[in-house]
C-alpha cells in the first residue's frame, strides 16, 4: 500500500495531492490512501482530510511506501520504521508553508540516504520507481547516548 500524507499544516498542499491523484488515474500507483489536509483537490482513491493519531499509525504500519511532505516528525517516524519514503517539500513560493525549510530537511535526509527527496513534483513517477528498488540507510538514533550522558551529569551534581 502507498500512503500519501500532507501533514496537519493550515496550508494546502494541492501540488502533491493533484500529482498523486494523476498517478492513481494513470495507474502508476495502486492501493493508495491519501491524507489530504486542507487541500481543495478531491482524489479519486480512498482519502481523508485528517486522521486520528491511531488511524495515522495504522496507515503508517500498513504502507510499503510513504509519500510525504518533508516534515521532520513524519520523515523520522517513517524512517525509524524502515519505510521506503519519498519526501516532497512544501514550498513558500506556492504558499504551502512560510519558508523553504522542508526543502533543506529533505535534501539532508536524501544526502544521508535515509529517503528519496523529490524536489520536482513532475519527477514523482521516477521517484516512485527509484524507491522500489533502492537500498536506504537505517536511522541511527543517539537518544540512549544522550540520556546516559545527561544522567551522568546529573549524578555528578548530587
Amino acid at each position: 500500500m502507498i500512503f500519501v500524507t500532507v501533514g496537519s499544516q493550515k496550508f494546502p498542499f494541492d501540488r502533491l495531492i493533484k500529482k498523486a491523484d494523476e498517478m492513481v488515474k494513470n495507474r502508476l500507483m495502486e492501493d493508495v490512501y491519501i491524507q489530504t489536509g486542507t487541500s481543495v483537490i478531491v482524489p479519486s482513491c480512498p482519502h481523508r482530510a485528517f486522521c486520528s493519531q491511531e488511524h495515522f499509525e495504522k496507515l503508517m504500519d500498513a504502507c510499503d511506501i510513504l509519500i510525504t511532505h518533508a516534515g521532520a516528525g513524519t520523515m523520522v517516524n517513517a524512517v525509524k520504521r524502515g519505510k521506503r519514503v519519498i519526501a516532497v517539500p512544501r514550498l513558500a513560493r506556492y504558499n504551502e508553508h512560510v519558508d523553504d525549510h522542508q526543502e533543506e530537511l529533505a535534501a539532508k535526509f536524501h544526502e544521508m540516504n535515509l529517503l528519496y527527496a523529490c524536489m520536482d513534483i513532475e519527477r514523482l513517477p521516477e521517484a516512485l520507481d527509484e524507491v522500489k528498488t533502492r537500498s536506504f540507510n537505517r536511522l541511527c538514533s543517539n537518544t540512549e547516548v544522550f540520556l546516559a550522558s545527561l544522567d551522568s551529569c546529573l549524578y555528578k551534581l548530587q
